[in-house]
């Protein structure tokens, strides 16, 4: 229904008894979105700002969470994609992690590292990356990256291309602007072989071109 709010910033609470929350004016009208203290750090009052939103919608309310960018989100609405996660414990996982270093972890299928984040213990864990794994590297439905169309120096290999790929593709990008972010990140960044510094930059990258 909504994918992004542009306004003002009329507030912002780190902690109260709604929870994490900003309230944006839009043309008068004053959304209280719940978020999470790596986003709040990030804004100030009084300033213009787009905010990508996920509507929830319950039997009994319905409400607002927001992010600063579009990856964020769509992380968020994709770790809720696992039985047993809600807004409140997404929102504490993205606060621990950012998003490339949680993409990493599932790369990784590293639980204990998951299990960092406040409310994850290690079955939680192992759980999100069961779930998970496979949503954001979709192999049979990716396209690879031709390594040699990617004009670099450096000793790239191509799985880490292929992941890095599925991922963005995951996060809802075109196959040809996950491929034009890697080629810019492998043609311009000294030492960016591995697929946690690609992602981190491609992402980067993407999130300057919206």
């Amino acid at each position: 229904m909504y994918d992004y709010l542009k306004g003002h910033l009329v507030s912002k609470q780190l902690n109260s008894y709604r929870g994490s929350h900003i309230v944006v004016d839009v043309n008068n009208i004053g959304y209280l979105i719940s978020t999470g203290k790596r986003t709040i750090e990030k804004l100030n009052e009084d300033e213009e700002v787009k905010i990508y939103v996920s509507l929830s919608h319950k039997e009994d309310s319905m409400s607002l969470t927001g992010f600063i960018t579009k990856e964020e989100r769509d992380i968020f609405n994709i770790l809720q994609s696992v039985s047993g996660i809600g807004v409140k414990l997404a929102l504490l996982i993205l606060d621990e992690f950012s998003i490339s270093e949680l993409i990493d972890i599932m790369i990784r299928e590293d639980a204990k590292e998951l299990s960092r984040a406040k409310g994850v213990g290690s079955k939680v864990a192992q759980k999100i990356i069961l779930e998970l794994k496979d949503k954001l590297i979709n192999w049979s439905n990716v396209t690879p990256v031709d390594v040699e169309d990617i004009e670099t120096t450096q000793d790239v290999n191509q799985e880490a291309i292929i992941e890095v790929q599925s991922v963005l593709i995951s996060l809802g990008y075109s196959a040809n602007e996950a491929k034009g972010a890697i080629k810019e990140i492998l043609n311009y960044k000294k030492d960016c072989t591995k697929t946690e510094d690609i992602l981190k930059y491609s992402l980067e990258y993407l999130s300057r071109m919206t």
